[in-house]
């Protein structure tokens, strides 16, 4: 062997195995991709719609926590006393009612081997993480609209858009008097369609929705399908909140997630699964927007005839004993409406228009035999909507066979 072999040799098994300072790695671009989720989620989506929604209050929730919502009353007494004289008291109670627990979602996605051979790592990968931040997102929607459009809020019903808007405005300027605040409304596309055609407007988009700022100068307007057609769910923005479950911390650390200091998302992707070859990605959140006050949400219907139509009931002896047999009359149910009841003691059920009648109302058909409780002795139907809300009602004396 040479001696110039030799030293070729000696300099090869002398050279440093170890990576070069700066290589960029896999798992660092892995992690690059997680980074870019959760900036993305939160501050490129979630801040954007927070600020269309003027949301400033954002509280950190622990798991399982029950959420409420608040209404507050009371009367300021008269300042103007006496030098050395008792300062009256003044009385507020604060009642609250229950919305649930705040609950932490969890979502997994997996990638095949053959998916990674067939597209490539980062389209198989990469893309589908993209995916999913989208539904994540739409998660968050669907749960607020679902949400807000069951409220039970005080309905104003107008017969053109325009004025359902100047009602609903006004009426929360009365609900909350004693503060400035700024008007929110909700409502689908297909609502504002026939104003926009004749309209020049500047609209924005945030979380997957879009909405137009300072609409006709009264408050922001926010656009999505999950609205019912045809109404208009308004509120002050001082009046939601943001609750969160906080994913920095011990569920961090055990589940090796990415978030950043909002912690209002967590994402661990590109992970192993070599039992079923396949690499996954797992993310949490816990995230719900809520009103504070429920009584501070106004609900306008655009209805070219606005009020409640008359239904007559009819109701005469069932088949069985102790049943009545119940026939509706003079009202045609619309597209998607029904019928339901609710029987009363010693008067009938209250109805008003677009009231939403759920808890204690049943369906029934026209011809139908119910059997009210014993002590029953007036009956109320309603024809409800789509979204439950009440179109027409009208009320009988109960009769059942003996």
């Amino acid at each position: 062997m040479s001696e110039k072999f030799r030293m070729n040799i000696q300099l090869f098994a002398n050279q440093n195995t170890d990576p070069e300072t700066n290589l960029i790695t896999k798992s660092q671009m892995a992690r690059v991709r997680e980074v870019d989720f959760v900036e993305r989620f939160t501050h490129n989506i979630l801040n954007k719609l927070r600020e269309a929604l003027g949301v400033t209050r954002v509280i950190p929730m622990a798991e399982g926590t029950t959420m409420y919502v608040y209404k507050t009353t009371g009367t300021l007494q008269d300042g103007s006393v006496p030098e050395g004289a008792i300062i009256p008291l003044s009385q507020y109670e604060r009642t609250k009612t229950p919305v649930g627990e705040i609950t932490l979602n969890k979502w997994r996605k997996a990638v095949s081997a053959e998916a990674i051979m067939k597209s490539g790592r980062d389209e198989a990968i990469a893309q589908t993480d993209n995916k999913m931040l989208t539904d994540v997102q739409k998660k968050v929607r669907s749960d607020f609209f679902s949400y807000i459009t069951g409220l039970d809020g005080t309905v104003i019903a107008r017969s053109t858009l325009q004025g359902v808007l100047a009602q609903t405005w006004a009426k929360l300027q009365v609900l909350f008097e004693d503060d400035a605040i700024e008007a929110v409304h909700f409502m689908n596309p297909v609502t504002i369609a026939d104003y926009l055609e004749t309209a020049t407007i500047t609209t924005q988009t945030a979380f997957g929705m879009t909405y137009i700022a300072n609409f006709l100068g009264m408050g922001t307007v926010l656009l999505s399908s999950a609205i019912p057609v045809g109404q208009v769910f308004s509120t002050a923005k001082e009046n939601i909140i943001l609750y969160y479950l906080n994913m920095t911390g011990d569920v961090a650390r055990e589940f090796a997630l990415t978030t950043d200091q909002t912690g209002y998302i967590g994402i661990n992707s590109d992970y192993a699964t070599n039992e079923r070859a396949q690499k996954e990605t797992l993310v949490m959140s816990g995230i719900q927007f809520l009103v504070e006050y429920a009584d501070g949400v106004v609900i306008g219907q655009i209805d070219a005839t606005p009020g409640l139509d008359s239904v007559t009931v009819a109701s005469t002896a069932g088949t069985a004993v102790g049943d009545s047999n119940i026939v509706m009359s003079g009202y045609t149910l619309g597209t998607g409406e029904k019928w339901v009841y609710k029987t009363g003691k010693s008067a009938a059920p209250a109805v008003t228009y677009g009231q939403k009648l759920g808890t204690g109302w049943t369906e029934l058909s026209s011809g139908d035999d119910i059997t009210p409780a014993a002590d029953a002795t007036k009956i109320t139907v309603a024809a409800v909507d789509g979204n439950g809300r009440a179109q027409a009602a009208g009320n009988a004396t109960l009769t059942v066979k003996t």
